[in-house]
Protein backbone atom coordinates (compact mmCIF):
# COMPACT_ATOMS: atom_id res chain seq x y z
CA UNK A 1 0.00 0.00 0.00
CA UNK A 2 3.45 2.23 -0.04
CA UNK A 3 1.32 3.91 -3.12
CA UNK A 4 -1.44 5.74 -1.26
CA UNK A 5 -0.76 9.23 0.14
CA UNK A 6 -2.84 10.23 3.33
CA UNK A 7 -3.92 13.22 4.28
CA UNK A 8 -4.76 12.54 7.76
CA UNK A 9 -6.59 16.57 8.75
CA UNK A 10 -7.41 17.76 12.51
CA UNK A 11 -8.70 20.72 14.30
CA UNK A 12 -8.09 20.19 18.23
CA UNK A 13 -8.41 22.65 20.60
CA UNK A 14 -7.18 20.58 23.91
CA UNK A 15 -5.53 18.38 22.16
CA UNK A 16 -8.27 15.06 22.01
CA UNK A 17 -8.44 15.08 18.23
CA UNK A 18 -4.52 15.61 17.85
CA UNK A 19 -3.92 12.12 19.36
CA UNK A 20 -7.11 10.48 17.22
CA UNK A 21 -4.57 11.63 14.85
CA UNK A 22 -1.11 10.37 16.12
CA UNK A 23 -2.81 6.64 16.47
CA UNK A 24 -4.35 7.35 12.57
CA UNK A 25 -0.71 7.98 10.97
CA UNK A 26 0.59 5.25 13.11
CA UNK A 27 -1.81 2.50 11.95
CA UNK A 28 -1.32 4.12 8.57
CA UNK A 29 2.31 4.61 8.12
CA UNK A 30 2.40 0.37 9.44
CA UNK A 31 0.72 -0.68 6.33
CA UNK A 32 3.14 1.35 4.47
CA UNK A 33 1.08 4.57 3.33
CA UNK A 34 2.63 8.19 2.62
CA UNK A 35 1.56 9.93 5.74
CA UNK A 36 1.19 14.01 6.22
CA UNK A 37 -0.37 15.00 9.51
CA UNK A 38 -1.97 18.25 9.02
CA UNK A 39 -3.83 21.14 11.48
CA UNK A 40 -6.59 23.06 10.29
CA UNK A 41 -5.48 26.71 11.36
CA UNK A 42 -6.66 28.40 14.38
CA UNK A 43 -9.33 31.50 13.89
CA UNK A 44 -10.27 32.00 17.50
CA UNK A 45 -8.25 35.15 19.20
CA UNK A 46 -5.18 35.01 21.42
CA UNK A 47 -7.22 36.34 24.60
CA UNK A 48 -9.44 33.42 23.93
CA UNK A 49 -6.90 30.55 23.59
CA UNK A 50 -4.89 32.19 26.75
CA UNK A 51 -7.30 32.13 28.98
CA UNK A 52 -7.51 28.37 28.80
CA UNK A 53 -4.59 26.78 30.16
CA UNK A 54 -4.76 23.40 28.36
CA UNK A 55 -5.98 25.55 25.17
CA UNK A 56 -2.59 27.28 25.07
CA UNK A 57 -0.79 24.56 26.24
CA UNK A 58 -1.69 22.42 23.29
CA UNK A 59 -1.07 25.49 20.75
CA UNK A 60 2.14 25.47 21.81
CA UNK A 61 2.92 21.70 21.61
CA UNK A 62 2.01 21.48 18.21
CA UNK A 63 3.22 24.56 16.80
CA UNK A 64 5.50 22.16 14.62
CA UNK A 65 2.63 20.96 12.97
CA UNK A 66 1.90 22.54 9.58
CA UNK A 67 -1.12 23.71 9.08
CA UNK A 68 -3.03 22.50 5.90
CA UNK A 69 -3.04 23.71 2.47
CA UNK A 70 -5.48 23.38 -0.81
CA UNK A 71 -1.93 22.00 -2.35
CA UNK A 72 -2.49 18.98 0.40
CA UNK A 73 -5.93 18.08 -0.60
CA UNK A 74 -4.69 18.18 -4.13
CA UNK A 75 -1.60 15.77 -3.47
CA UNK A 76 -3.72 12.67 -1.21
CA UNK A 77 -5.00 9.96 -2.39
CA UNK A 78 -7.47 9.99 0.68
CA UNK A 79 -7.84 11.49 3.70
CA UNK A 80 -9.11 11.36 7.34
CA UNK A 81 -10.52 14.31 8.86
CA UNK A 82 -10.68 14.62 13.43
CA UNK A 83 -12.82 17.40 14.74
CA UNK A 84 -14.94 17.99 17.36
CA UNK A 85 -17.89 18.43 17.36
CA UNK A 86 -20.25 21.79 17.56
CA UNK A 87 -23.67 21.82 18.83
CA UNK A 88 -24.08 18.63 16.42
CA UNK A 89 -22.04 20.22 13.68
CA UNK A 90 -18.16 20.88 12.57
CA UNK A 91 -16.42 23.60 14.54
CA UNK A 92 -15.98 26.87 12.61
CA UNK A 93 -12.15 26.71 11.48
CA UNK A 94 -12.94 23.25 9.73
CA UNK A 95 -16.02 24.87 8.04
CA UNK A 96 -13.78 28.37 7.56
CA UNK A 97 -11.40 25.71 5.87
CA UNK A 98 -13.43 24.00 3.57
CA UNK A 99 -14.75 26.92 2.60
CA UNK A 100 -11.74 27.70 0.61
CA UNK A 101 -11.94 24.94 -1.54
CA UNK A 102 -14.31 26.03 -3.95
CA UNK A 103 -11.64 26.05 -6.67
CA UNK A 104 -10.77 22.54 -6.30
CA UNK A 105 -14.25 21.57 -6.10
CA UNK A 106 -14.91 23.07 -9.35
CA UNK A 107 -12.01 22.00 -11.12
CA UNK A 108 -12.87 18.18 -10.20
CA UNK A 109 -9.43 17.77 -8.06
CA UNK A 110 -11.32 16.96 -5.24
CA UNK A 111 -13.59 14.04 -6.71
CA UNK A 112 -12.62 10.47 -6.30
CA UNK A 113 -10.71 11.19 -3.16
CA UNK A 114 -11.57 9.12 -0.40
CA UNK A 115 -12.32 9.78 2.73
CA UNK A 116 -13.19 9.17 6.69
CA UNK A 117 -14.05 10.87 9.71
CA UNK A 118 -13.41 10.77 13.59
CA UNK A 119 -15.12 13.37 16.03
CA UNK A 120 -15.28 13.80 19.58
CA UNK A 121 -17.11 15.80 21.87
CA UNK A 122 -17.50 16.37 25.97
CA UNK A 123 -20.17 13.51 26.64
CA UNK A 124 -21.19 9.83 25.33
CA UNK A 125 -24.27 11.75 22.63
CA UNK A 126 -22.94 15.17 22.28
CA UNK A 127 -23.34 15.00 18.45
CA UNK A 128 -20.16 13.13 17.60
CA UNK A 129 -22.35 10.76 14.85
CA UNK A 130 -23.79 13.50 13.73
CA UNK A 131 -20.45 15.94 13.17
CA UNK A 132 -19.44 13.49 10.98
CA UNK A 133 -22.62 13.12 8.90
CA UNK A 134 -22.45 16.48 7.94
CA UNK A 135 -18.98 16.34 7.26
CA UNK A 136 -19.52 13.69 4.83
CA UNK A 137 -22.42 15.42 3.63
CA UNK A 138 -19.29 17.90 1.58
CA UNK A 139 -17.34 15.23 0.64
CA UNK A 140 -20.56 13.76 -1.23
CA UNK A 141 -20.10 17.33 -2.90
CA UNK A 142 -16.71 16.71 -3.30
CA UNK A 143 -17.77 13.42 -5.58
CA UNK A 144 -15.10 11.86 -2.53
CA UNK A 145 -15.99 8.24 -1.30
CA UNK A 146 -16.34 7.92 1.97
CA UNK A 147 -14.26 4.98 3.39
CA UNK A 148 -16.90 4.64 6.47
CA UNK A 149 -15.75 1.43 9.40
CA UNK A 150 -18.90 -0.17 9.12
CA UNK A 151 -19.03 -3.38 10.76
CA UNK A 152 -15.85 -4.68 9.36
CA UNK A 153 -14.15 -5.11 12.14
CA UNK A 154 -14.44 -6.26 15.88
CA UNK A 155 -13.35 -3.04 16.98
CA UNK A 156 -17.05 -1.40 16.26
CA UNK A 157 -17.97 -2.92 19.28
CA UNK A 158 -15.28 -1.93 21.05
CA UNK A 159 -14.91 1.52 22.83
CA UNK A 160 -15.18 4.64 20.46
CA UNK A 161 -15.98 2.45 17.69
CA UNK A 162 -19.35 2.53 15.60
CA UNK A 163 -20.43 2.72 11.80
CA UNK A 164 -20.13 5.99 10.69
CA UNK A 165 -16.38 6.85 12.49
CA UNK A 166 -14.45 6.46 15.59
CA UNK A 167 -16.05 8.78 18.25
CA UNK A 168 -15.08 9.57 21.66
CA UNK A 169 -15.67 11.09 24.62
CA UNK A 170 -13.73 13.49 26.65
CA UNK A 171 -14.23 13.53 30.92
CA UNK A 172 -13.90 16.61 32.91
CA UNK A 173 -10.02 16.09 32.70
CA UNK A 174 -9.55 16.43 29.43
CA UNK A 175 -8.92 13.00 28.82
CA UNK A 176 -10.35 10.49 26.50
CA UNK A 177 -13.05 8.42 28.03
CA UNK A 178 -12.37 5.61 25.63
CA UNK A 179 -9.57 3.30 24.78
CA UNK A 180 -10.11 3.81 20.88
CA UNK A 181 -7.29 3.11 20.06
CA UNK A 182 -7.66 -0.02 18.39
CA UNK A 183 -11.15 2.07 16.60
CA UNK A 184 -8.82 4.18 14.93
CA UNK A 185 -6.21 2.22 13.56
CA UNK A 186 -8.63 -0.11 11.82
CA UNK A 187 -10.34 3.39 10.41
CA UNK A 188 -7.00 4.22 9.31
CA UNK A 189 -5.93 0.78 7.52
CA UNK A 190 -9.61 0.67 6.05
CA UNK A 191 -9.26 4.06 4.99
CA UNK A 192 -5.65 3.46 3.00
CA UNK A 193 -7.09 0.08 1.91
CA UNK A 194 -10.00 1.68 0.01
CA UNK A 195 -7.69 4.45 -1.67
CA UNK A 196 -5.65 1.77 -2.89
CA UNK A 197 -8.36 0.06 -4.68
CA UNK A 198 -9.87 3.27 -6.28
CA UNK A 199 -6.52 4.42 -7.32
CA UNK A 200 -5.72 1.00 -8.66
CA UNK A 201 -8.77 1.10 -10.74
CA UNK A 202 -8.51 4.47 -11.78
CA UNK A 203 -5.23 4.00 -13.35
CA UNK A 204 -6.23 0.74 -15.10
Amino acid sequence: MSNVKLAIIYYSSTGTNYTLAKWAEEAAKEIGAEVKVLKIPELAPQAAIDSNPAWKQHVEETNDVPNVELTDLEWADAYIFSVPTRFGNVPAQFKQFIDTTGGLWFNGKLANKVVSAMASASNAHGGQEQTITHLYTTMMHWGAIIAAPGYTDPSAFTSGGNPYGTSVTVGQDGKIVEDASEAVKHQARRTVQVAQWVKKGLNE
